[in-house]
C-alpha cells in the first residue's frame, strides 16, 4: 500500500514538474488579471462564449473520443507528401494586399511594406512535445529562417496549434508588435517577448494600427487554455482593415449567431480566411462542419473565401482532405468563391484567385 502511495505521489509531482516547462507558459497575473476580471466576457472564474457552448457534445465520453481516433479515418494521413510551392517570401510584390498560407491556420499578409503573421506554426508539431501531433509530409516547407521581419504578428488564442512556443522564441527578434486575445499576453512575456511589445484584445476592442491599418478583435465561439485549466485567456477573430481593403481573420469558431453580428456591424468583407478541418461531432459547438464555414461566410457577407485549419495536422478522425471537399460541394451549390491555393502561393486580393483542386490523393 505504502508503495502503491509513493508511486501516485511520484507520478502526480512529475507531471507537476513537467507542466512547469516553459512551453505551457504561465496565467495571467497581477495587473494583466485584474483587467481580465473587469471584462464582461469573464465569469466564474473563466471566459465565457456569447451563447452557452459545451466544448464536448451531451453524452459524449472521452473515452468514446479516443476509441473514434484509434479507429480514424483510413485517409486521415495523407498518402503522399502535400503539394507546396517555396516562395520568397522577403521579395514578394505587395502592391496589392497578398496572403500567403503556410498549412493549418498559419499564414503571412503582405501590403504596401508592411508584413504581418498570423498564429504561426513552424516548429512540425501542434503539441508541448514533439513525438506528438506531427506535420504531414510536405506540409512543413516554411521555418522562422524564410520569414522576412514582422511588423505585427497577430494571435487569435493560446491553443498549441497556434501559439508555438518554439516559432514565438524563434521570431522574436524579427517582431516589432505582438497583438493577441486577453492574456495570452502571459505566455509571451514568459518566453521573452517585451511587455511594452504586447498588445491585448477584449472583444470589439479597437485600435489603429499604423497609417491605412487598424485592428479590431471580435468575437468567436471556442475556449482557451496549454494545460487542464480552460478559460483563463481569451480567444478571439478580428477584422483587418489593411491600406483599403477589409479582411476577416476568424482563429477558431464553431458555427454561432456571432458572425450574422460580425457581417452587419463591419462587413462586407474582400476576404474571410476561416478554419475548415478538426470539427467532430463530440465537440459541435466549437469547430465548424465544412457546411457552415460557406454559411459563416455568407453571414460576414465575404465575397470571397479562404478555408484554412486543414491539410498540416490530423487532429480530428476525418480524412485529411474532407474538409475542403464538403466545403466545395456546398460551396458549389450556393455559388460561393472560394480561393484554394496551394501551401506557399501568393493569394493576390481582388486578383485572379488560385483555384487548383490539388488534393484529390
Amino acid at each position: 500500500m505504502l508503495i502503491t502511495v509513493l508511486v501516485l505521489i511520484g507520478l502526480v509531482a512529475a507531471v507537476f514538474l513537467f507542466m512547469k516547462q516553459s512551453p505551457f507558459g504561465q496565467d495571467p497575473a497581477e495587473a494583466r488579471l485584474e483587467r481580465i476580471q473587469q471584462s464582461p466576457n469573464y465569469k466564474n472564474g473563466s471566459f465565457q462564449n456569447l451563447e452557452p457552448t459545451e466544448v464536448m457534445r451531451e453524452n459524449a465520453s472521452y473515452v468514446g473520443m479516443m476509441r473514434d481516433f484509434i479507429k480514424k479515418d483510413k485517409d486521415n494521413i495523407p498518402p503522399r507528401p502535400i503539394p507546396s510551392v517555396k516562395t520568397d517570401l522577403k521579395a514578394l510584390d505587395d502592391a496589392k494586399p497578398t496572403i500567403v498560407w503556410f498549412g493549418h491556420s498559419s499564414y503571412l499578409i503582405k501590403s504596401k511594406g508592411v508584413t504581418i503573421l498570423l498564429d504561426p506554426v513552424f516548429s512540425g508539431h501542434a503539441s508541448p512535445v514533439s513525438f506528438f501531433g506531427g506535420a504531414f509530409a510536405g506540409s512543413n516547407t516554411y521555418d522562422v529562417d524564410d520569414m522576412p521581419n514582422i511588423d505585427y504578428l497577430i494571435l487569435s488564442h493560446d491553443h498549441y496549434d497556434h501559439l508555438d512556443y518554439e516559432t514565438i522564441v524563434k521570431l522574436i527578434p524579427k517582431v516589432k508588435k505582438f497583438y493577441t486575445a486577453l492574456g495570452v499576453g502571459a505566455h509571451l512575456e514568459r518566453w521573452g517577448v517585451p511587455a511594452d511589445r504586447i498588445v491585448e484584445f477584449d472583444w470589439w476592442e479597437h485600435q489603429p494600427v499604423a497609417d491605412g491599418i487598424d485592428l479590431t478583435a471580435t468575437p468567436a465561439r471556442h475556449f482557451s487554455g496549454r494545460s487542464f485549466a480552460r478559460g483563463k485567456t481569451l480567444w478571439t477573430s478580428y477584422v483587418l482593415n489593411l491600406h483599403g481593403y477589409k479582411l476577416f481573420l476568424g482563429g477558431d469558431s464553431g458555427y454561432g449567431k456571432h458572425f450574422q453580428t460580425i457581417g452587419d456591424q463591419y462587413g462586407p468583407f474582400d476576404l474571410a480566411i476561416l478554419e475548415c478541418g478538426q470539427y467532430g461531432l463530440d465537440w459541435p459547438n466549437i469547430h465548424m462542419m465544412p457546411e457552415e464555414v460557406i454559411s459563416a461566410a455568407q453571414d460576414l457577407r465575404a465575397r470571397v473565401l479562404l478555408p484554412v485549419h486543414w491539410a498540416k495536422f490530423s487532429l480530428s478522425y476525418h480524412a485529411w482532405n474532407e474538409p475542403i471537399k464538403r466545403l466545395m460541394k456546398k460551396a458549389e451549390k450556393e455559388g460561393f468563391d472560394v480561393t484554394t491555393p496551394k501551401i506557399g502561393e501568393p493569394v493576390v486580393l481582388n486578383a485572379s484567385y488560385p483555384r487548383a483542386v490539388w488534393w484529390n490523393f
